[in-house]
C-alpha cells in the first residue's frame, strides 16, 4: 500500500480521505489557501503544504503549485477529491508522468466521461442512450435556437466538464438564450477551470437516479446499488437516498447492467458514477461522475463498503475482493448536505462567515462528515457545504425519522443553513409517498415560512484577551506548514510567511448599512460575494423585481434585484467588486 498520499483538495472531503489514510497506515499531504492556513483537513494531515492566494483558481486549481508540493512532499499517490482537479485530465496526465499514482480514472477515460459530450458518443457506442441533446459543444446562440425549434423549450444547458449542477442553465424561451449561454460559461470557468458547454432537452418531472461503479486495474467492475437524488435546488442536490425507492428492481438492474456497460466501454477504473434520469418507466443516461461523488456515504451504510479504501486499493493495484454477486443491500440510507445557506422564501442565498457553535447529531445510525469544527470560517471563495448528515435505518420510513431526529438534534450558529429547508423536505407527504422529482423543491415546496437565522457570535471573555502562550501556532517555512509553542501577546499577533497575521483581521465595514427600509430604492448585497457583472447604468429606468447586478458568492451566482421601479441614480459597484452583506450596489430614485 502508498506510504502517502497528497489530498489535492479541501474541506469535507479533503477531511474524509485524511481519515481513510489514517485507518491503513498512510501518511498524508494537505494543499491550502491563505484563507485554509488553519482549516480542519490542514490540521488533521501529517502535512501540509502551502499553494498561495486565496480564490480557487489562485489555490485549489493552480496546477504548477499542486506539482510542486507533491514534489516537496514525496508522496507516492494524489487524492484529488470531488470538483477542483476530480475531473480533469490533464491534471491526471501531469500526476501520472511524475510516476504518481492518481488515485482515480486514467486520464483517457476521464477525457472519453468527462467530456459529456463524448460520453453521450460512449454510451450510445455501448447500447446506452440518453435524452435527446446534442454531441457538439454549442459555439453560438443561433445553434440553441435551432435546438429549440426541433425540440421545443425549456432547454438545458450545461457544462461539458463539471458536474453538481455547476455551470447548469434552464432557458425557458428563445429571448434567454444569450444570458444562459455566458452564465453557464462563466460559472463553468470559475468551478471547473473550462467552459464548453452543450445542451440537451430538459424533462419536466424527472427523478435523478445514480449508479455508484468500482473497477479495478484487473477488467473487473460491479455496480454497488442506487442512489436517488431527486430533492434539489438550482440543479444542486440537497437530499440523497440509497436505494434509490419505488422503482421496479428490474429497472434498477438494468440501470446498473447500463452503468457497467458504460464503464467498461470506456476502460474505467476506480470509482464512478453513472447518472440516469428516470421518467415514467423508463431511463436515460445523462452522465459519468469520473470521481468519488458527494453523497458516496449513503452507498457505503447501505452496502458496509469502504469506497475511499476502496479508491486506495485499486489504485495500488489491488483486485475488487468482491464480485457482483456478492454486493448486498440492507436497509436505507439518507444524506443530507447542510450548505451554509439562508433558504428562507426558498432564495437559498449564500452565508458565507463564522462557524461560532457547531454540535452534530449522534446516536445509532447516524454519521457526520464535516469539515469544519466551531471557530472555523466559510469563505465566499469555495463550496458552501458546512457537511454531510447521514443515517441508516432497517427501512425508509425508519431513515426519514431518524433523519429529522438528527437534523432536529444539530446546532449550527453563526451562518445560516439549509437545514430548516431540509426539515420541511422530510416531513411532507410528497416526499414519504415519493412523488417529487428534481424540480420539486422549486416548483412545489413551500419554504414562505422557513426562516434560518445565523445566530450570533458570542461576546469575547476576558480569557480571550489575556496574552499567554500560544500552543500550535502555524509558521510556514519554504511554504511548508508547522506548528510551534510561542508567547505572543494577544495585540501582537503572529507574522506568517508572506505576511500575513495570526491576530484576528478587522472586518470589513458593510458599508451604507443593512440596505434600508421596504422599497427604499437603495439596493443592498443579499450576502458577501463578488460582483460577476453590472447590468444598469446611472438613468436607466428599471423595473421592481429587475436584475441590476450579478454577484458571484460560494462558486454560485445570484441576481441582485432593485426592490422597487424607478431610475438608477448611483451605481456604486463594478465588476470585481468585493461587496459585504448590506453592501449598497445600485440607488433607484
Amino acid at each position: 500500500m502508498f506510504s502517502k498520499v497528497l489530498i489535492a483538495n479541501r474541506g469535507e472531503i479533503a477531511v474524509r480521505v485524511i481519515r481513510a489514510c489514517r485507518e491503513l497506515g498512510i501518511k498524508t499531504v494537505a494543499v491550502y489557501s491563505e484563507l485554509d492556513r488553519e482549516a480542519l483537513h490542514v490540521r488533521l494531515a501529517d502535512e501540509a503544504y502551502a499553494l498561495g492566494g486565496q480564490t480557487a483558481a489562485e489555490s485549489y486549481l493552480n496546477t504548477a503549485a499542486i506539482l510542486d508540493a507533491i514534489t516537496r512532499s514525496g508522496a507516492e499517490a494524489v487524492h484529488p477529491g470531488y470538483g477542483f482537479f476530480s475531473e480533469n485530465a490533464d491534471f491526471a496526465r501531469a500526476i501520472t508522468e511524475m510516476g504518481v499514482a492518481f488515485i482515480g480514472p486514467p486520464p483517457a477515460a476521464i477525457e472519453i466521461m468527462g467530456d459529456k459530450i463524448s460520453a453521450r458518443k460512449a454510451a450510445e457506442a455501448a447500447g446506452v442512450f440518453g435524452v435527446p441533446g446534442t454531441t457538439e459543444f454549442i459555439t453560438s446562440p443561433d445553434d440553441v435556437v435551432a435546438f429549440g425549434a426541433e425540440h421545443g423549450y425549456p432547454i438545458a444547458i450545461k457544462a461539458a466538464y463539471g458536474g453538481g449542477g455547476r455551470g447548469m442553465k434552464v432557458v425557458l424561451d428563445e429571448a434567454a438564450i444569450a444570458e444562459c449561454i455566458e452564465s453557464a460559461q462563466r460559472e463553468a470557468k470559475n468551478y471547473f477551470g473550462r467552459d464548453e458547454i452543450y445542451m440537451e432537452r430538459y424533462l419536466k418531472k424527472p427523478r435523478h437516479v445514480e449508479v455508484q461503479l468500482l473497477a479495478d486495474q484487473h477488467g473487473n467492475c460491479i455496480y454497488l446499488g442506487t442512489r436517488d437524488c431527486s430533492a434539489q435546488r438550482r440543479h444542486q442536490k440537497l437530499i440523497e437516498e440509497a436505494p434509490a425507492a419505488d422503482i421496479d428492481p428490474a429497472t434498477l438492474a438494468a440501470m446498473g447492467e447500463a452503468a457497467v456497460k458504460v464503464a467498461k466501454g470506456c476502460g474505467y477504473v476506480n470509482a464512478g458514477t453513472a447518472e440516469f434520469l428516470y421518467e415514467d418507466g423508463g431511463f436515460f443516461f445523462l452522465e459519468m461522475n469520473t470521481r468519488l461523488q458527494v453523497e458516496h456515504p449513503a452507498t457505503e451504510l447501505v452496502t458496509f463498503i469502504d469506497l475511499v479504501e476502496m479508491q486506495l486499493r485499486v489504485a495500488f493495484g489491488e483486485v475488487l475482493p468482491l464480485t457482483q454477486d456478492q454486493v448486498t443491500v440492507t436497509g436505507h440510507a439518507i444524506e443530507i448536505r447542510i450548505n451554509a445557506e439562508d433558504p428562507a422564501g426558498g432564495k437559498f442565498l449564500p452565508s458565507p462567515g463564522k462557524i461560532t457553535k457547531l454540535r452534530p447529531a449522534a446516536g445509532f445510525g447516524v454519521r457526520w462528515d464535516g469539515g469544519y469544527e466551531a471557530g472555523d470560517e466559510i469563505s465566499q471563495y469555495y463550496d458552501n457545504l458546512v457537511g454531510k448528515l447521514i443515517v441508516w435505518g432497517k427501512d425508509r420510513p425508519t431513515a426519514i425519522a431518524r433523519a429529522i431526529r438528527a437534523l432536529e438534534e444539530t446546532e449550527i450558529e453563526g451562518v445560516a443553513t439549509t437545514i430548516p429547508a431540509d426539515l420541511a423536505i422530510l416531513r411532507h407527504p410528497d416526499f414519504a409517498a415519493f412523488t417529487h422529482s428534481t424540480k420539486w423543491v422549486e416548483d412545489v415546496l413551500d419554504l414562505s415560512g422557513v426562516s434560518a437565522a445565523a445566530g450570533a457570535a458570542p461576546a469575547p471573555t476576558e480569557e480571550d484577551t489575556t496574552p499567554k502562550i500560544r500552543r500550535d501556532t502555524v509558521v510556514e517555512v519554504n511554504g511548508k506548514r508547522f506548528s510551534v509553542s510561542m508567547w505572543v501577546p494577544e495585540s501582537a499577533g503572529v507574522v506568517m510567511a508572506g505576511g500575513s497575521s495570526g491576530a484576528p483581521r478587522a472586518k470589513r465595514s458593510g458599508g451604507s448599512g443593512g440596505g434600508g427600509g421596504a422599497a427604499s430604492g437603495e439596493v443592498a448585497a443579499p450576502m458577501q460575494g463578488t460582483i460577476i457583472k453590472v447590468l444598469v447604468a446611472v438613468g436607466d429606468a428599471v423595473e421592481a423585481g429587475q436584475a441590476v447586478c450579478v454577484l458571484e458568492a460560494m462558486k454560485m451566482e445570484n441576481n441582485v434585484t432593485a426592490d422597487k421601479a424607478g431610475t438608477v441614480k448611483e451605481v456604486r459597484v463594478a465588476p470585481g467588486d468585493t461587496v459585504g452583506s448590506g453592501d449598497i450596489v445600485v440607488v433607484i430614485e
